[in-house]
């Protein structure tokens, strides 16, 4: 398998392409793109790690060199969150990165399963969607918000609160990846039971837990470790389903039946082809019921925003 790593000199992108040096299949490839003349000295720091993973590492303007042959592309490029921005604050910036690394991609690797990681993932994914289409190779069985970071922090926390072994621990987050969007699942946790006040203050510090991120920092950044962590998790997945592994499930922000929008995050069975099935996200409770109707228009105007930006 080559996966290629696009931001891959930034906080998430080094931390992912360290994962992915340890954690890929034998025989692997694995290939880091930055605008940053970093990049290759990256790849060459971690050349030096015994794996069975070959690796390089490409800058300047154009990730062509990168892409050639990419199986799976991870894109992190992008400026950070700082204390006081919220996602939507990273669009003007970030909309323009994603667009041209995507139009990129679309040249290059068409077939390549593309899993967007860069903020605002809402409307960043629909972005993405669009150029695909005006490039006439858009498979929306190919194309990923990584929402995971979502749900390896509602997997803690809950896993934390609650006394349980965090490795049995499994919650389903649907909806979006930014503020309200955000709808943890705690009904459906086996093993689990809530107060009504618990479920509003849980599912409140998960949809919160970026800005707890961005305020410990002081400034210094965003959530980029554990970001390369929920990464490097959907990266595998997506691999294990290329290579042909049975019941291979993660949450992520696809293009499905359009029930509640264009875009939404549920689970989704993984396969040769990126998104075999959408899975059916189960009964919700009451709360989680009113959570999701109340988020759609924040939601549907995320999308729209990006449509928009590439039309």
């Amino acid at each position: 398998m080559k996966v290629a790593v696009l931001g891959a000199a930034g906080g998430i992108g080094q931390a992912l392409a360290l994962l992915l040096k340890n954690r890929l299949p034998a025989g692997s490839e694995l290939s880091l793109y930055d605008i940053a003349p970093v990049t290759p000295g990256v790849a060459v720091d971690l050349s030096h790690i015994p794996t069975d993973v070959a690796i390089k590492g490409f800058c300047g303007e154009d990730p062509t060199p990168a892409l050639v042959g990419a199986d799976v592309v991870l894109i992190s490029a992008g400026v950070a969150r700082k204390p006081g921005m919220d996602r939507s604050d990273l669009f003007n910036i970030n909309a323009g990165i994603v667009k041209n690394l995507v139009e990129k991609c679309a040249a290059t690797c068409p077939k390549a399963l593309i899993g967007i990681i860069t903020n605002p993932v809402n409307t960043t994914v629909a972005i993405a969607a669009e150029v695909l289409k005006k490039a006439g190779v858009y498979d929306k069985r190919r194309l990923f918000g990584v929402t995971t970071l979502d749900v390896i922090r509602a997997e803690t926390f809950v896993a934390a609160a609650k006394g349980l072994n965090i490795d049995k621990v499994r919650v389903n987050v649907i909806g979006g990846h930014s503020g309200v969007t955000i709808l943890p699942l705690l009904s459906q946790i086996e093993g689990a039971s809530f107060t009504a006040e618990e479920v509003a203050a849980m599912t409140k510090r998960i949809q919160n837990a970026g800005t707890e991120v961005v305020e410990a920092k002081a400034g210094g950044g965003s959530a980029t470790l554990s970001m390369g962590q929920a990464a490097c998790r959907f990266g595998l997945s997506l691999i294990k389903g290329l290579q042909g592994e049975a019941n291979v499930v993660e949450c992520a922000y696809v293009e499905g039946n359009g029930e509640h929008a264009t875009f939404f995050a549920q689970p989704v069975l993984l396969g040769k082809n990126g998104v075999e099935t959408v899975l059916d996200y189960g009964k919700l409770s009451a709360f989680e019921q009113e959570a999701m109707e109340g988020m759609l228009a924040t939601l549907k105007a995320d999308i729209q925003l990006g449509v928009d930006f590439v039309k």
